[in-house]
């Protein structure tokens, strides 16, 4: 594909066209006329070699190349949005943009949380959007980094990007105040017997994958996709719950369970911070990724931390 013979406009038409599925509509969107966002849409016909939008009685549907590439424009897109907003220089308290980063609730409680104050502190018009991690952010890690400005995830789950660490934690077992088998230490058969509740694909976890190596399989009793609300649905049953030890000591005075270590030496937990190469070089990513460490070092150095 010899890109230099293509209209990068083309671009914003067929993002419009495909999610507005109306010529003047889209044409509107994007402040075109409707002859002008016919035009286009006969040229990026052309380039297809497919029809993109199909009249169905009185309306138009996308045909099957048309929806494959609603999302993949929407990407392009944001990529084309964030390479051509990049910046020589960033000065933060005088900017006035936004930083989209995707992470676990986790992620946020331990750490989003400081990094929001330090900003609001630093650089007052700079706006942090985070948005929930997906499972599907293992499975196209490229797409999504490519459409944000971050990703805040462990090492062992994702590799093959620019990451840079932030803090150390490590993972307990979350069991409720009054389980009517489990003292004050777990087993291995108990980790074996005992009913789980898991944040998402426990898969994913090499904490989990290490107990796959152990010879336990978890009896997985109850998913969910959030780490905060493993302590509410541990509490009042026999079930038990992997959880990072910072957002533990936040959770455990708000729920009635306990924390019992893990009856083997469980890997560590490093956050990092990934992002898509596009950013390497942007002032402003730059910045992020600068304050980021900061606050990170912060944690780590705190008293209390996951390292004393």
């Amino acid at each position: 594909m010899n890109l230099t013979r293509l209209d990068l406009n083309l671009v914003v038409a067929l993002r419009a066209l495909l999610e507005e599925r109306n010529v003047t509509r889209a044409g509107q969107r994007v402040g075109l006329s409707q002859p002008a966002m016919s035009a286009a849409l006969a040229r990026l016909r052309r380039h297809f070699d497919d029809d993109l939008l199909a009249r169905v009685g009185g309306h138009y549907e996308l045909t099957a190349l048309g929806q494959v590439l609603l999302d993949r424009t929407a990407t392009a897109y944001d990529v084309l949005e964030r390479l051509f907003s990049s910046q020589a220089d960033f000065d933060p308290a005088a900017e006035s943009r936004e930083f989209r980063l995707v992470a676990s609730d986790y992620a946020v409680a331990v750490f989003g949380t400081e990094l929001a104050r330090v900003v609001h502190e630093e650089a007052p018009g700079i706006r942090l959007r985070f948005a929930q991690a997906q499972p599907a952010v293992v499975d196209d890690t490229a797409t999504l980094l490519s459409a944000t400005d971050g990703l805040l995830m462990p090492h062992g789950v994702i590799s093959g990007f620019p990451a840079t660490d932030l803090y150390d934690d490590r993972w307990v077992f979350l069991v409720a105040e009054d389980h009517p088998d489990v003292g004050d230490r777990l087993t291995r058969q108990d980790l074996a017997r005992l009913p789980w509740v898991t944040y998402q694909r426990t898969y994913d976890a090499p904490a989990v994958r290490q107990l796959g190596m152990l010879g336990i399989e978890p009896r997985v009793e109850v998913s969910v996709d959030s780490f905060q609300l493993l302590p509410l649905l541990v509490t009042g049953t026999r079930r038990i719950a992997l959880i990072q030890a910072r957002l533990a000591r936040l959770l455990t005075p708000i729920a009635a369970v306990r924390v019992v270590e893990p009856p083997y030496e469980a890997v560590p937990l490093r956050e990092a911070l990934w992002w898509h190469s596009v950013h390497t070089h942007d002032a402003a990513h730059i910045w992020l990724r600068e304050t980021a460490m900061r606050v990170g070092s912060h944690l780590t150095d705190r008293p209390g931390s996951a390292r004393s």
